[in-house]
């Protein structure tokens, strides 16, 4: 214990001795107190060794004790400890109470100084102090929750539908009904012009724009035809094939008719070129490229000429090369071209002046092909179709 302690507590210790003397009444070991309850013990040591003397009695008057206790507290406040805190002063000088300098009574919490315990580090000579003052907890900001973005949803593109085929009289489009031709019913059904064989070997798109043309009142032959889209001679039709497949190598069909239709099978056109045949009659040409289309321009009355496979079989895929590089999705040896004619929810109706050849001598003139395979034959010739109507 340091020095300047112990000896304060002795004189705090004497100077409650000298009272005790001096005031009787406030004496422990009188037992003449008014009240009082003696023990009677005897023997019993005080704190300095010495007896305490008989009849000693340890009941005090509260008053007395209490007078004793004020004593000493005023002794031992008017000398403090080393190492005490005191309370800061006010303005004025006073006790530090807000109140003596006309302010605003502080909170309990700012007038109560911070109280430190002193713990000895191995250095005896040193003492760190460390505080014993609650922490004041550190608040956390709340996070700030950012919404998760709203995933842009790639957008699912829904097919095209088939064009209606309405089971009710009459249909939207036109004013046709339904009709039934030799036991069968169709949504849309436009009888065609025919003849007995095409009248070249390979004029096959000639032959189908003719039932086209007659069908409407124009009887232009072949010959008439060519001269009227034009035939580049610039080079004549000849094929390849490679590792990457079989192509084409001829003129500009988007344009003209390209090769010898009397004498060369690779001999074709398209419908881009045909179109100027029906259009110098004063024909109205609408290009087709879908199912819809074909039903669409049935249901109108019209008549659609398009570009596909010999019997709608089989082919081998190939690539039409013009001079300028541009190319052209066909097929090698079955290319061919026919008119369509009618439709219901199951077939489509045909119109093909091919007639019976070596590859097919019971080829009519006028047969149905399913969808599914109607569309899988167009499609090797690019779905190329023209719907041709006044």
């Amino acid at each position: 214990m340091p020095y300047a302690i112990a000896t304060h507590r002795t004189t705090v210790r004497r100077k409650a001795w000298s009272i005790m003397h001096k005031h009787p009444d406030a004496n422990p070991r009188s037992s003449a107190h008014v009240g009082g309850i003696t023990s009677g013990t005897t023997g019993v040591q005080s704190h300095t060794g010495k007896p305490w003397p008989a009849g000693f009695s340890w009941a005090v008057p509260p008053l007395a004790l209490l007078a004793v206790v004020a004593t000493i507290l005023s002794a031992c406040s008017s000398e403090p400890l080393p190492g005490s805190v005191t309370l800061p002063q006010g303005p004025s000088g006073g006790s530090g109470n807000a109140a003596d300098a006309g302010a605003p009574s502080p909170s309990p919490t700012t007038a109560i100084p911070a109280r430190d315990t002193a713990v000895r580090s191995p250095d005896a000579s040193t003492v760190t102090v460390a505080s014993t003052r609650t922490p004041t907890p550190t608040l956390t900001p709340a996070p700030t929750f950012t919404p998760a973005s709203t995933p842009t949803l790639t957008p699912t593109f829904t097919p095209t539908p088939t064009a209606p085929i309405s089971t009710t009289t009459p249909h939207t489009e036109g004013t046709h009904r339904k009709v039934t031709i030799n036991g069968r019913v169709y949504d849309a059904y436009r009888p065609a012009a025919t003849r007995k064989k095409q009248e070249y070997h390979y004029s096959c798109e000639f032959d189908a724009a003719w039932v086209v043309l007659k069908t409407y009142g124009f009887d232009v032959s072949v010959d008439q035809q060519a001269a009227i889209i034009g035939v580049d001679t610039s080079i004549e039709p000849y094929f390849k094939e490679t590792r990457q497949g079989i192509f084409i190598y001829g003129g500009d069909v988007t344009n003209y008719y390209s090769g010898d239709y009397k004498t060369n099978f690779l001999a074709r056109s398209t419908g881009a070129a045909m179109r100027k045949v029906f259009e110098h009659f004063g024909l109205k040409v609408t290009p087709v490229h879908d199912r819809e289309g074909i039903e669409a321009a049935l249901l109108r009355g019209e008549l659609v000429w398009i570009k596909t496979t010999v019997d709608f079989k089989g082919y081998r895929p190939a690539t039409w090369v013009m001079p300028d590089g541009r190319t052209y999705h066909t097929v090698l040896g079955n290319d061919h071209a026919v008119v369509v004619m009618g439709f219901n929810q199951d077939v489509v109706v045909i119109r093909d002046v091919l007639g019976p050849t070596n590859t097919n001598w019971n080829r009519v003139y006028e047969y149905e092909v399913t969808w599914p395979v109607f569309m899988k034959a167009w499609g090797a010739q690019s779905y190329d179709g023209l719907a041709v109507g006044k």
